[in-house]
């Protein structure tokens, strides 16, 4: 289940080329850490967790994958307290100080011995390419992981000009706006959360609201003292809550009961789990970010603005 939803946008000649997908990741899926390595990232399956499992999952024009990760656990503190131990031997046994270069050298001994038998930490980021309607949704609110997760896709495909979403109307003052005067777009309500901040100040004073009245007379005194909408709790339909920030990351998703109530619950395997609330989720998640395309003009971009970007470009062998 989705709970945060980054979003990049493509054009319909990438819709095209993802055809090649589920071949493309089967050479870069997911293989253990070695001894002497910090870690490594690359596709496991969306269902299962075996090596004989797909990595890939088509409902109807989504395409859904999943990135994995394995990273070592060596604490800061442990790295320092075995270095320590060394240089204090040294200084106990030759009688001398341990110099800057020999102290650096010292520490990557100390990482080597203890990097095969540091602990290895697994997580999943999950995702779908929406080949009908050019969108890429990540299940993260960092814009550094959602990075990563596009340049392993890209680096799969050897090229994927998927861009960041390109507003021609500014989110932040319209969300002021929804706020200030309750005038907003059809089909959606208020939640309970906002963010506001005053961007006219260098420290940035900010008022934080969870399960507030937004409607109220302290958040109107926010707005007249110059304070702007960064992130806004919205319904959807009646069908999905979320937190909106101005930099049109989707935050804290939920489908709500009257959307939940329409799951197929007859499914008695993982496959049948993972079709059934995926498929709800991404018709619903369509829905809203049709809406939310036409209300912010997020325009797809045209197969011309990609041309150079080199889509039939592939990787190297």
């Amino acid at each position: 289940m989705f709970r945060n939803l980054s979003l990049f946008r493509f054009s319909a000649a990438v819709s095209r080329d993802l055809e090649r997908l589920p071949e493309a990741l089967a050479d870069h899926r997911l293989r253990p850490c070695g001894p002497g390595e910090m870690g490594t990232r690359g596709f496991v399956p969306p269902v299962g967790r075996t090596a004989e499992d797909a990595l890939h999952r088509r409902l109807q024009d989504r395409q859904f994958l999943v990135v994995g990760t394995e990273t070592k656990l060596l604490p800061a503190g442990v790295i320092n307290d075995e270095l320590a131990r060394k240089v204090q031997k040294i200084s106990d046994e030759e009688g001398r100080p341990v110099g800057g270069r020999e102290r650096k050298r010292l520490k990557e001994d100390v990482l080597n011995e203890l990097l095969p038998r540091a602990f290895v930490q697994q997580s999943r980021m999950g995702a779908y390419v929406d080949t009908a309607q050019g969108w890429l949704v990540i299940d993260t609110a960092s814009r550094k992981a959602a990075e990563e997760l596009l340049s392993q896709v890209r680096e799969a495909l050897g090229s994927f000009p998927a861009v960041p979403l390109a507003p021609e109307e500014g989110p932040r003052v319209l969300m002021t706006d929804w706020l200030a005067g309750g005038n907003l777009p059809s089909g959606f309500a208020l939640g309970d959360e906002c963010e506001l901040r005053d961007p006219a100040t260098a420290t940035g004073a900010r008022w934080k609201g969870r399960a507030e009245d937004l409607s109220s007379e302290e958040v109107r005194e926010h707005l007249r003292n110059g304070k702007q909408v960064f992130q806004l709790g919205l319904v959807f339909a009646d069908r999905l809550s979320f937190v909106l920030g101005e930099d049109l990351v989707i935050r804290k998703l939920k489908l709500l009961d009257v959307c939940m109530d329409t799951l197929d619950t007859d499914n008695n395997d993982a496959v049948g789990e993972f079709d059934a609330m995926n498929t709800l989720l991404a018709g619903e998640v369509g829905a809203l970010l049709a809406r939310l395309a036409d209300v912010f003009s997020i325009p797809r971009p045209a197969d011309a603005d990609v041309a150079d970007a080199g889509i039939e470009t592939r990787k190297a062998a």
